[in-house]
């Protein structure tokens, strides 16, 4: 779904991934690689998989809108390095993308591990009228790009039926990603008027009705 943000023309995919058509920029929140391997050595069922499933993702995003630079919102590993980094410097050794990462709770890496790979870290990133951090932010005459809340969205149906969606969730001047990785839940907020909501059904991203 193609939106526009300060006269700007942006693409929201359905994988929860945002693309700056000016800035040939693909951003992506709250990826939390490591989290599956971190499951499963705690004894937690999770689906080896899934660990590959991040991965394949993050290549289909890229291999559709070819961009020059990625923006990870923060939270991009789970916790410590675990055998997933590996899997991820291979990754990345395989894209020539410009890479930043957004600090974010989670990401207690130590930053020297990211600069030997390519990585920029920094907890705050400005391009143009725009401005990206982890946690929601406001800033006077800029707009904000962040993650942290894996939003979502209930709907719920004449027959009572109800139906939980990830979303991207935009307020006058930010919007808040939803999670791109496996297994990170979602946290559901209320809207008000003046917000608007792109729930992510199945390969499609549509705006809820605000009425």
């Amino acid at each position: 779904m193609n939106i526009q943000l300060k006269n700007e023309n942006f693409i929201l995919h359905a994988s929860g991934a945002v693309f700056w058509e000016k800035q040939k920029t693909v951003i992506i929140s709250d990826v939390h690689l490591g989290k599956v391997t971190h499951f499963r050595k705690h004894g937690i069922a999770v689906p080896q998989n899934a660990i590959s499933e991040n991965f394949r993702r993050i290549t289909a995003v890229l291999d559709y809108f070819l961009p020059e630079k990625i923006i990870f919102l923060g939270d991009l590993f789970h916790s410590i390095k675990n055998t997933e980094w590996n899997l991820f410097e291979e990754w990345l050794s395989n894209h020539k993308q410009e890479t930043y990462l957004i600090t974010g709770n989670h990401d207690i890496i130590d930053e020297i591990h990211y600069k030997k790979i390519g990585v920029i870290v920094t907890e705050i990133l400005e391009i143009d009228r725009f401005f990206f951090t982890h946690h929601p932010t406001e800033k006077e005459n800029l707009f904000n790009f962040s993650g942290h809340i894996h939003p979502g969205i209930v709907l719920r149906g004449l027959g009572l039926q109800t139906l939980k969606l990830r979303c991207f969730f935009c307020r006058p001047n930010q919007i808040i990603l939803p999670a791109f990785g496996e297994f990170t839940g979602k946290y559901f907020l209320k809207p008000s008027f003046e917000d608007t909501i792109y729930a992510i059904a199945g390969n499609e991203v549509i705006q809820i009705n605000k009425e």
